[in-house]
């Protein structure tokens, strides 16, 4: 993760919590079994420039479910409200499954012991849009000072959990590395998170490329807790390139051709009942990136996915 993914999570964080509040929509449940799908971050600069010419790329490549980066100030991706975006989705054969906005602290009014108008809006925003997950994929650091600042703040999450089951729809976690590396009164934060969060109201996406840049391997990870992902960014790790923070020692590459074993991490965890596999290549090594997702779709497929 680039530090502009990090920038660009806590500044629509803080964008969404400025905006108000438009009403939601009901939610389809899901019917498949497993539900392959792409997050458009592996896209970023076009999707930014073109959101609908690149979504007509995902679909072409087969995608049929997506996962978004990019709502802020009540719009996705810059411009397309709720109820626009989802026509846009659904032009293309997509629906989109999950969502990435962080959850910070001030999207919660401490006065008010209730979300802000602008999280609100964001939850409604999803459900019109046809989420079935909303999805913070960061902690800032200021959170997790002590362990029982972070107990205090993923109390937030289960809250989460109850204001999108109302909607609906269900509040997950996605992890990165420091969950691995960092250790409060004895034990790692990841270990904290799982213990303090509720599996009935908060979903965890395991990303199983990120972790290794915190030491920890994913396999081992699902087996330690194999029953607790619904969700899974699916990835391949290798040594990054030159040029990256000193804290990010792989990079993502083409499904198969890393450290991860990804079918292997892909298969257990279907093992323990996850559901969604969200594809996701951050680094291309000079390849275009939607002719990455193409292949990474095709591995997937060829997997049994």
């Amino acid at each position: 993760m680039s530090h502009s993914r990090r920038t660009f999570l806590k500044n629509s964080a803080l964008a969404a919590a400025a905006t108000s509040i438009l009403p939601a929509s009901a939610l389809m449940s899901p019917t498949k079994k497993d539900y392959l799908g792409l997050q458009l971050y592996s896209v970023r600069d076009a999707m930014n420039t073109d959101p609908a010419g690149s979504l007509k790329k995902v679909a072409e490549s087969g995608y049929k479910y997506v996962e978004h980066a990019g709502y802020a100030n009540g719009k996705f991706y810059k411009n397309y409200s709720a109820k626009e975006f989802k026509a846009l989705l659904d032009s293309n054969g997509l629906k989109m499954c999950s969502g990435h906005t962080s959850f910070t602290k001030d999207s919660w009014d401490a006065s008010k012991n209730d979300f802000t108008d602008g999280w609100k809006q964001l939850v409604d925003d999803a459900a019109t849009a046809g989420q079935q997950y909303v999805i913070s994929p960061w902690i800032d650091e200021s959170y997790y000072k002590t362990y029982d600042d972070l107990v205090r703040f993923l109390e937030l999450f289960n809250k989460n959990g109850e204001l999108c089951k109302a909607h609906g729809m269900k509040f997950g976690y996605h992890n990165h590395w420091f969950e691995f590396n960092t250790v409060l009164n004895g034990q790692k934060m990841y270990d904290i998170i799982l213990q303090k969060t509720d599996p009935a109201l908060v979903a965890q996406q395991l990303d199983m490329g990120n972790l290794y840049n915190g030491g920890a391997i994913a396999i081992a990870v699902i087996m330690q807790y194999p029953d607790r992902f619904e969700l899974m960014h699916v990835k391949d790790e290798i040594p990054a390139t030159a040029g990256k923070p000193a804290d990010e020692k792989y990079e993502s590459t083409v499904l198969g051709q890393g450290i991860v074993d990804t079918k292997k991490v892909c298969d257990q965890g279907r093992k323990g009942g996850t559901k969604y596999y969200i594809v996701e290549q951050e680094s291309y090594q000079g390849k275009d990136p939607f002719d990455c997702c193409k292949q990474d779709y095709d591995i997937m497929k060829k997997w049994g996915y």
